[in-house]
């Protein structure tokens, strides 16, 4: 198709005149058949009225309950002169010579600051931020409409090769090529306007009047801070960054290491415009030898034990400088024979009468004539395949290095995890001294956009005044009540308010090592100081010998024979004793045919340390799974929690996991926890489905299928029905985790709508009152004590100086942070119709992180929240998502528009679906 190109006038996708007129439509091909449009409108479904968009909600006020305590927090006061002046936002069009747009990521930034460099005057000394791909902003505009350039850079990247001579396809070693000292690349780049943001949107962003303008001009100050970190030769991830500093990489092992840098942005506060700066750990390649890393990676000791496919895997994309050039390349692959018969044509000189023709060569023959260089080891080793699929660009292994500052994007192991969290923690005066260092290395005050916004930034952390308020009271057994102390208390001694009894038990054990007697004497003896009566196992099944190397599914399989088999029935309870802590192969499979198959509650231990303390703590767990309680809050008790004890109120904690770095296609897993047995606000039940990967967004809440509805909410609006003396809740309280600021409109006009339309399909005529909260962990602000090298006392709440400027949001640190620095959770009250207090709401919010019935202190976020994260993770190890592409179930998946089908997970067996089995 060609395209007629009209004269001195650059077309640019983001502006077009209203006037022109549109050129017409493609031709069909053939055997298409187009629709009319009067024929799509009868498809697509009746137009429904509008509803009114949900925004998020005004703060109704400050709190005053609790005990003052004056903080520091981690954000930096920032000073902004008022202007008039606008950014002007370009749309960045990157080609080639050729017109074919640039791809590759990376080259973007040198191409702009070669273009600034050599066109200063045309761009009348203008400074740019540019975020790296398709927009710049500067502060006014440019002095031509149309901005097009051409810019040549030299010696990038793979364009050395030639100049080497590496081992290449033909014309690889051309002569002519050779003899050029540097390899140029030459770019077309067009500078589109755009759009005008104005630079008062900055100051309205600091008074709470959020709009588009607001947010697109806090996201240009934080490009800003992101060229600065790149112009320093930084990593980027979002808004942290990470120099190239060993003293800041900590070794993980299996060639990966932590890398400690900085993450800062900019943030509208009640007390102004702030930078806020904290800590960031990042994972990245250990940089070095290839082999070295190979080796590391999969834990041998010898290049010879190598696993070549596996390492073609690990490496790809990676990049890796090359000697003797020492030119970078991105690694494509591996060769498909080894370096020592893995040819290529060598285009070479005849005498001196200029004439050349072309050999096939091995590289390993290659390095040795041309270069001088004698392979060690790698001759028979595949190469580094660094080129185009159809051109490609061999190196022998033991000449490549890996560069610095590559991040690791696969799934850790546990270990890696366990040690990536070891070795970053900060006791708070440490991270406060490194957040003052970073500061003052950044030196933001010289960048030259900054100073153009007039910008300029405190050297000292904010001082806030928090409160920390009071714990609540709990309810124990014999109608004891204790008043935990620093976010603690004390069972020894105590019993249980409410216990089950374990009956019709046994215990299996999948080769543990253990002493099962002496462990089930244990278990009875503490069971009976907590008030649980504990009968004597029927009998303990251990593994067949021969099953140990069994595949996991007949190991499982296995199991449940010998049940069948030495029991009379199914029992109610079953102990299993596995070889390992984490990550057991077994754990999954097990807990699927118990839970789904048989609907037998289960508890698994690894008996590798265990002592009174750790028997206690199961216990807590095998006592609330079978329907006890171990503690609750004496305002439960008495029926004196403001609003939630009135009227019926229904607590919904909503959570969707997704999988690990690495797991893309991996199905995310959506869970609702909900409370039962009103006015309890600690007994709650889970119901959990797969969606489609990474989708944030819950698109299981509400499913209706004819007169059906499968959705997750309705389940768990019939349970509080039925367990609540026939109460429907009046009053339905919303607890949502893992979404972002830019979500929370998704959440009050989408999830918060299926929710509605739940409740309404249940009964057209129920309108309960709604309360949306989200919380927030992944966040960055953290606070300090003033005078203390201690964390934050547990309880501390902050709603002022670093809040929202409008909106009604606080910061909570219920838990006593033991190791590094406390993180607070950032709770967002996007929708309040049942009409909240800020005390009432923050001393509601703090007293559930004190129902939590797996542990004797209060947590960092509320209770239903936690059982939605344990429900979705261990209802996720049913299945091994990587090889389920052609499963199907009876419950609980979802497609998206043109995707592929999501698994879906097994029902839960009725005798389960409403215990706490996921404690």
């Amino acid at each position: 198709m060609t395209l007629l190109l009209v004269p001195e006038r650059s077309f640019c996708p983001l502006m077009m005149d209203p006037h022109d007129e549109l050129p017409p439509p493609p031709p069909l091909p053939p055997n298409v058949v187009p629709i009319k449009a009067e024929d799509a409108a009868k498809e697509s479904p009746p137009n429904k009225p509008t509803k009114p968009t949900r925004l998020p909600i005004a703060r109704p006020g400050l709190g005053k309950k609790g005990q003052p305590i004056q903080l520091l927090a981690n954000h930096f006061k920032v000073s902004v002169k008022s202007s008039d002046d606008f950014f002007h936002h370009y749309h960045v069009n990157l080609k080639y010579e050729d017109d074919q747009p640039v791809e590759g990521k990376g080259i973007g930034r040198k191409v702009i600051d070669k273009l600034q460099h050599t066109y200063r005057s045309e761009l009348a000394n203008k400074d740019f931020a540019y975020d790296g791909e398709k927009s710049l902003f500067t502060v006014g505009s440019l002095p031509q409409v149309t901005n097009e350039f051409t810019v040549i850079l030299e010696d990038i990247g793979t364009g050395k090769s030639a100049a080497n001579g590496s081992p290449s396809s033909p014309g690889g070693g051309d002569r002519k090529r050779v003899r050029r000292p540097y390899q140029t690349k030459t770019y077309k780049v067009e500078l589109c306007f755009a759009a005008k943001i104005p630079m008062a949107a900055i100051a309205m962003a600091i008074r709470g009047q959020e709009s588009e303008n607001t947010l697109e001009a806090l996201r240009v100050l934080d490009i800003i801070l992101r060229q600065h970190s790149a112009k320093q030769g930084c990593l980027l991830v979002r808004q942290s960054s990470f120099h190239n500093n060993p003293a800041s990489f900590v070794d993980l092992g299996g060639g990966v290491m932590g890398c400690r840098g900085f993450h800062s942005s900019f943030r509208g506060t009640q007390s102004g415009l702030s930078l806020n700066v904290d800590v960031s750990t990042t994972m990245i390649v250990k940089p070095g030898p290839v082999i070295d890393f190979l080796l590391a990676n999969q834990k041998v000791d010898h290049p010879d034990r190598i696993d070549w496919p596996k390492a073609k895997r690990a490496l790809k994309n990676l990049r890796i400088k090359a000697a003797p050039g020492n030119s970078e390349f991105k690694v494509v692959g591996l060769s498909d024979r080894k370096c020592n018969e893995q040819t290529f044509p060598w285009r070479q000189r005849n005498g001196n009468n200029g004439d050349t023709n072309i050999v096939e060569i091995t590289v390993s023959d290659y390095f040795l004539r041309h270069k001088g260089i004698e392979l060690r080891y790698s001759g028979n080793f595949p190469c580094i395949h660094a080129g185009r699929s159809k051109r490609p660009t061999y190196f022998p292994v033991e000449l490549c290095t890996l560069v610095p500052l590559q991040r690791y994007t696969k799934a850790l192991s546990t270990l890696q995890r366990s040690s990536l969290v070891e070795k970053s923690r900060q006791k708070p005066q440490e991270r406060m001294s490194t957040l003052n260092d970073a500061l003052k290395r950044s030196n933001y005050d010289s960048d030259p956009m900054l100073m153009a916004c007039g910008i300029s930034i405190a050297p000292k952390f904010t001082q806030i005044e928090g409160r920390v308020l009071q714990a609540p009271k709990l309810r124990v057994g014999n109608g004891e009540d204790m008043l935990p102390r620093n976010g603690r208390w004390n069972l020894a001694n105590k019993k249980f308010l409410r216990t089950c009894s374990v009956t019709r038990w046994s215990v299996v054990n999948f080769s543990a090592r253990c002493d099962v007697r002496g462990l089930v004497r244990d278990l009875k003896r503490l069971g009976a100081a907590k008030g649980i009566e504990i009968e004597e196992p029927y009998t303990v099944i251990e593994e067949i010998p021969s099953m140990r190397r069994a595949r996991v599914s007949d190991r499982v399989d296995k199991m449940i024979a010998e049940i069948k088999s030495k029991l009379p029935g199914l029992p109610k309870f079953l102990l299993c004793l596995l070889p390992e802590r984490k990550n057991c192969e077994v754990y999954g499979p097990w807990k699927r045919k118990c839970l789904a198959d048989f609907g037998i509650v289960t508890q698994c231990l690894a008996p590798t340390r265990v002592n009174d303390n750790y028997l206690n703590n199961v216990l807590l767990k095998i006592n609330a799974k079978l329907g006890g309680l171990n503690t609750l809050l004496q305002i439960e008790v008495s029926r004196t929690i403001p609003i939630v004890s009135e009227k019926p109120t229904i607590i919904l904690g909503m959570d969707v996991s997704h999988g690990q770095p690495g797991q893309s296609d991996r199905p995310s897993i959506a869970a609702v926890v909900s409370s039962r047995e009103w006015p309890l606000v600690s007994r709650y039940r889970a119901t959990v489905h797969t969606q489609s990967p990474k989708l944030e967004m819950m698109s299981s809440l509400f499913k209706p299928d004819g007169t059906a509805d499968n959705g997750l909410i309705r389940e768990s609006l019939i349970d509080f029905y039925t367990t609540s003396e026939q109460r429907k809740p009046d009053n339905v309280i919303i607890f949502r985790d893992g979404v972002s600021e830019s979500q929370f409109t998704q959440v009050i006009n989408i999830e918060l709508e299926q929710i509605i339309e739940a409740c309404k399909f249940l009964d057209e005529k129920w309108e309960p009152k709604f309360t949306v909260i989200v919380a927030q962990k992944n966040h960055h602000t953290r606070f300090f004590q003033t005078g203390s090298p201690e964390n934050v006392p547990p309880g501390t709440v902050v709603d002022k100086q670093v809040c929202h400027p409008k909106n009604f949001d606080f910061y909570m640190c219920a838990h006593a942070g033991m190791i590094g620095t406390s993180r607070p959770t950032h709770y967002h009250v996007l929708h309040d119709e049942i009409g909240f207090t800020a005390d009432a709401l923050q001393e509601f919010v703090h007293s559930l992180s004190y129902v939590y019935q797996r542990s004797t202190t209060a947590i960092s976020i509320v209770a239903p929240i936690s059982y939605a994260h344990l429900a979705a993770a261990q209802v996720g190890t049913f299945m091994k998502f990587e090889d389920m592409s052609d499963v199907s179930s009876s419950q609980g998946g979802h497609t998206s528009v043109g995707s592929v089908p999501v698994p879906e997970l097994p029902r839960l067996h009725e005798n389960v679906r409403s215990t706490m089995f996921f404690c």
